[in-house]
C-alpha cells in the first residue's frame, strides 16, 4: 500500500514536472524534445494502468497526506472505476497529445511555453478526476479555468484568442464559484470533506432541506464548465486555441470536468424529482442546439466543437434519466466518444496543417494525396456515427435502450436522442468524406500525407476505438463495468456486445442512420435554413455575454466614481462614519450599554487644570483660521493627555506621548508651511455640522467603549504572564519595552514600517513642491514673489 501510494504521488507530480522542464528540454532538443517529455504522462498511465484488474474487482484505492486535520482537510485521493477511467484517458490521451504537438508547433518560437501550459492544464485535470478532499478537488478545478484560458489565450496577438480566453475564464470561473459555495454546502449537510466518506451519505443529503440549494450551485459548476445551455458558447469559440488543445480539452480534459462530477455525485444526489428533471432538460436542450449549430459550421474544427456540445448534452441527459440502461449508455457514451472525438479533432489538425485550410468548401480531393489520414478520419467517424464495428455503436444501441418506452416523457427524450445523433451522423461524414472525396481543389499549401508523430495518435485512437468494440466482454469487465458501478453506486454488470439485437433499439438505429445520410446528403440546404432561423432568432448567448461584459464594465465604472470621487474628505467621513457605527450600533442592539459612573468627587485642582488645558486646545482647534494655527492648537490636547498619563504612574507612556506630540506638530507644521496649503475651510455649514455630528459619535462610542471594558471583570492572566516571562525569556526588567519589542515585536516592526513609508511620503510631497518652485522661478522669477 505505501509502494502505491508513493507511486499516485508521484504520477500526480509528473505533470507539473514536465511543466517546469518542457521549455529546458525544447530548447535543448527542439521538436524531438516531444518524445522525451511524453514520457511524464506516459509513466503516469502505466501506473494507473497497473491498478486496473485491482479496480475491475471493485477494489478502491485510497490514500494521500493530512494537510489541517482538526478541520479535516487533507491532500488526498480516491481511485475507484470513474476516477480511474478519467485518469487512463487523461494521462494516455495526453502522452499521444504531446507527441502530436511536437510535431504541430514544430518550429514555433513559443513551443516550450506552449508544453509549459499543457502539462499545467493536464495536471489540473488529473487532480479534479483522483481528488477525494472538497478543497484539492475545488482547487483542481479552478486550476483547469486557469491554465485553458492561458492555452486558449496562447496566441495572444490575435484579439479573438484574448476574447475567447477571457469568455472561457469568466464562465467557467463564474460556476467555479458556484460550486465552492455547493461544496460548502454538502460540508455543512453531511459533516464531511472527502468524497470517498459523501458516497454513503445519499439518503441524508436527499432529505435535507438544503438539497435544493447545494444542487443548483452544483449543476452551476457543472453546467458552465461542461457548455450546458445556455452557457454552450464559450466551448466553440476556445477553438481559437491550438488544434493539439482543442483535441485534448474535448476529448479527455476539462469539458468532461462537469460531466465528471455529475457522475461522481449521482450515488447521492440522484434519483430526485429535481435531479430527474434539470439533468435530462437541460442535456436535451443542449444536445438539439449544438447539433443544429455544427450543422450550420464549415469549419471543421468549429462543426466538430458544436458536436462536443451536443455529446456533452447527451451525456447530462442521460445521467439525469436515473435508470440503469442510461448510467450503462453514459458509460458506454463517455469512452467511445473520448476516442472518436480526439480522433477527429487531430484529423481537423493534420488537415489543416498540411493544406492550409480548414474550411470544408475549399476542401476536397485529399484521398490520394493523404490517404493515411482519410482511413482514421472514416474509423472515427464510424464510431462518432453509432456504426459497426466500432464502439460508438455499442453506446448509441445502449442509448436508445435506456430511453425508449411508452411513456411521454421516454417518448421525448428518444426524439431528441434520434434527432440528435443523425445529425451527429451528418457532422461525422461532412469531416471524414467531403475534404477527401471529388475533385482535388487548389490549396494554400502543397498537400501531402502527414509526419507520424501527427498520425500517431489519431491512429492509437481510431484503433482503440475499434479494438474495445470487437473485443467488448474484455472492455466492459476492466473498463465499462467499474465505471458504471461507480456512478450508479451499486455493481453493475454491462454485457452489450456487436452481436445484433434485433429490437427497437435496433430500429431507431436504422432510423437515425438514414436521417443522418438525408441531412449528409442535403447539408448545404439544411447550413443555409438553420442560418436563416438563428438571424431570425437574433442574438444568442455569446452575444448576450459581451452585452453583459460591457454592462459590467459600465456598472463597475459608475460604482467606483460613486463610492471613490477622488476627496480625501469623503473617505475619512466615511471612515468614520462606519467606526461610529461598528462602536455604538452593536451595544445598543445586544444590550452591552455601560452604566454611567457616579460624577467624581475626588478630583484635584491640578487635575482639573489639566482637563481644563486640553479643552481650551480644543477649543483653540475649532476656532482656528488657519491649519497651521489648528495643528498647533492641536498638540495642546497631545500634552495635556501625556501630562495625565504622567499624573497616573505612567511615565514610559507619557514620555512616548511627548515624543509623538512633539514629531508631529513639527513634521505638520513643517509639510503645512512647505505645501502652502489654502488656509481657509471651504466647507458648507451643512458639512462642518456632519463633521463634528460624526466626530462625537466617535468620541461617544469610544467613551461607551471604554467604560464598558472598565466596568467589567478585570483578568490579570495576561499580566501575570508577561510579568512571569519578560525577565526569564526576554531578559528585560521593563515590561512595557519587553512587550513592545519582544512580545509584539512583528506588529513594532509593521508600525515602524508604516511610519517609515510616511515620511519617505512626506518627503516626496516636498521635494516636488521644491522642484515646482525651481521651476517656475527658472521661467517667471516674479511669479513666485507673487505667490508668497
Amino acid at each position: 500500500m505505501a509502494d502505491v501510494t508513493a507511486l499516485t504521488f508521484l504520477a500526480l507530480c509528473l505533470p507539473l514536472a514536465g511543466a517546469l522542464a518542457a521549455p529546458f528540454v525544447i530548447r535543448i532538443l527542439g521538436a524531438n524534445g516531444a518524445w522525451l517529455l511524453a514520457a511524464a504522462p506516459l509513466f503516469a498511465f502505466l501506473h494507473f494502468l497497473r491498478l486496473l484488474p485491482q479496480i475491475a474487482r471493485g477494489q478502491i484505492v485510497t490514500g494521500g497526506y493530512a494537510w489541517v486535520p482538526s478541520y479535516q482537510l487533507s491532500f488526498s485521493w480516491f481511485l475507484d472505476g470513474l476516477s480511474l477511467a478519467f485518469a487512463l484517458l487523461i494521462t494516455g490521451i495526453g502522452t499521444l497529445i504531446v507527441l502530436y504537438a511536437g510535431a504541430y508547433l514544430r518550429g514555433h518560437k513559443d513551443q516550450g511555453r506552449f508544453f509549459s501550459f499543457i502539462f499545467l492544464f493536464m495536471g489540473a485535470m488529473l487532480g479534479i478526476v483522483v481528488a477525494d478532499s472538497f478543497l484539492m478537488f475545488f482547487i483542481f478545478w479552478e486550476l483547469t479555468s486557469i491554465t485553458s484560458f492561458l492555452l486558449i489565450g496562447f496566441d495572444h496577438e490575435r484579439e479573438a484568442a484574448r476574447r475567447a480566453a477571457l469568455q472561457a475564464l469568466v464562465v467557467t470561473g463564474g460556476g467555479g464559484l458556484c460550486l465552492l459555495a455547493g461544496l460548502l454546502i454538502l460540508w455543512n449537510m453531511s459533516g464531511v470533506t472527502q468524497m470517498s466518506q459523501l458516497i454513503g451519505l445519499g439518503d441524508m443529503l436527499r432529505e435535507s432541506p438544503f438539497y435544493l440549494a447545494a444542487l443548483i450551485l452544483v449543476l452551476g459548476g457543472a453546467f458552465t464548465k461542461s457548455a450546458q445551455f445556455p452557457f454552450h458558447f464559450w466551448l466553440p469559440n476556445a477553438m481559437e486555441a491550438p488544434t493539439p488543445v482543442s483535441a485534448y480539452l474535448h476529448s479527455a480534459t476539462m469539458v468532461k470536468a462537469g460531466v465528471y462530477l455529475l457522475m461522481r455525485l449521482n450515488p447521492v444526489m440522484g434519483a430526485t424529482s429535481a435531479w430527474e428533471i434539470l439533468l435530462p432538460f437541460f442535456g436535451g436542450l443542449t444536445l438539439v442546439v449544438g447539433t443544429a449549430l455544427a450543422i450550420r459550421q464549415t469549419d471543421l474544427k468549429l462543426k466538430l466543437a458544436y458536436t462536443t456540445v451536443s455529446s456533452l448534452g447527451l451525456l447530462v441527459m442521460l445521467i439525469g434519466f436515473g435508470s440503469d440502461h442510461a448510467v450503462e449508455a453514459a458509460t458506454l457514451y463517455l469512452v467511445a466518444h473520448s476516442l472518436f472525438k480526439g480522433a477527429l479533432f487531430m484529423v481537423a489538425g493534420i488537415i489543416d496543417h498540411e493544406t492550409g485550410t480548414r474550411d470544408i468548401t475549399r476542401l476536397g480531393g485529399l484521398r490520394r494525396a493523404m490517404p493515411l489520414t482519410w482511413i482514421i478520419a472514416l474509423a472515427a467517424a464510424f464510431s462518432m456515427a453509432g456504426l459497426p464495428p466500432f464502439f460508438g455503436f455499442l453506446a448509441k444501441e445502449e442509448i436508445y435502450t435506456a430511453l425508449a418506452g411508452g411513456d411521454i416523457r421516454a417518448i421525448t427524450f428518444t426524439a431528441i436522442a434520434v434527432f440528435g445523433n443523425a445529425l451527429m451522423l451528418a457532422v461525422a461524414f461532412a469531416v471524414a468524406l467531403k475534404p477527401f472525396l471529388g475533385r482535388p481543389e487548389q490549396m494554400p499549401k502543397a498537400v501531402h500525407e502527414a509526419p507520424v508523430l501527427l498520425w500517431l495518435g489519431p491512429a492509437v485512437l481510431a484503433i482503440l476505438g475499434l479494438l474495445s468494440a470487437i473485443f467488448a466482454s474484455f472492455t466492459h469487465a476492466a473498463l465499462s463495468s467499474p465505471i458504471a458501478a461507480a456512478i450508479r453506486g451499486t455493481p453493475v454488470e454491462i454485457s452489450i456486445s456487436l452481436a445484433p439485437h434485433i429490437g427497437l433499439p435496433l430500429a431507431l438505429s436504422l432510423l437515425t442512420v438514414l436521417l443522418g445520410i438525408g441531412v449528409y446528403w442535403q447539408l448545404d440546404r439544411a447550413r443555409f435554413w438553420i442560418a436563416v432561423f438563428l438571424r431570425a432568432a437574433g442574438g444568442g448567448p455569446d452575444h448576450g455575454f459581451d452585452l453583459a461584459m460591457v454592462g459590467l464594465v459600465r456598472f463597475a465604472g459608475r460604482l467606483i466614481r460613486f463610492v471613490q470621487p477622488g476627496r480625501l474628505e469623503i473617505y475619512v467621513a466615511c471612515t468614520f462614519l462606519c467606526l461610529a457605527a461598528i462602536l455604538i450600533i452593536p451595544p445598543i442592539l445586544y444590550g452591552e450599554l455601560p452604566h454611567l459612573p457616579a460624577w467624581p468627587t475626588d478630583v484635584r485642582l491640578y487635575e482639573w487644570a489639566v482637563f481644563l488645558i486640553a479643552a481650551f486646545g480644543l477649543a483653540a482647534v475649532l476656532v482656528a483660521r488657519d491649519r497651521l494655527t489648528a495643528i498647533v492648537s492641536l498638540g495642546i490636547q497631545g500634552f495635556a493627555v501625556a501630562v495625565i498619563f504622567l499624573l497616573f504612574g505612567a511615565p514610559d507612556l507619557s514620555f512616548t506621548q511627548f515624543m509623538v506630540e512633539t514629531l508631529s506638530v513639527v513634521i505638520l507644521a513643517l509639510v503645512m508651511t512647505r505645501l502652502r496649503l489654502s488656509p481657509d475651510d471651504r466647507r458648507s455649514p451643512g458639512r462642518r455640522l456632519l463633521h463634528g455630528a460624526l466626530a462625537l459619535a466617535c468620541g461617544l462610542g469610544f467613551s461607551l467603549l471604554l467604560l464598558r471594558a472598565t466596568q467589567g471583570p478585570f483578568n490579570d492572566a495576561l499580566t501575570q504572564f508577561f510579568n512571569a516571562y519578560s525577565k526569564s525569556i526576554a531578559h528585560g526588567a521593563n515590561v512595557v519595552n519587553v512587550i513592545i519589542v519582544d512580545f509584539r515585536g512583528t506588529d513594532t516592526l509593521g508600525e515602524i514600517a508604516v511610519v517609515a513609508v510616511t515620511g519617505l511620503a512626506i518627503l516626496a510631497l516636498i521635494r516636488i513642491r521644491a522642484g515646482s518652485e525651481r521651476k517656475l522661478a527658472a521661467n517667471d522669477p516674479d511669479a513666485v514673489g507673487a505667490g508668497e
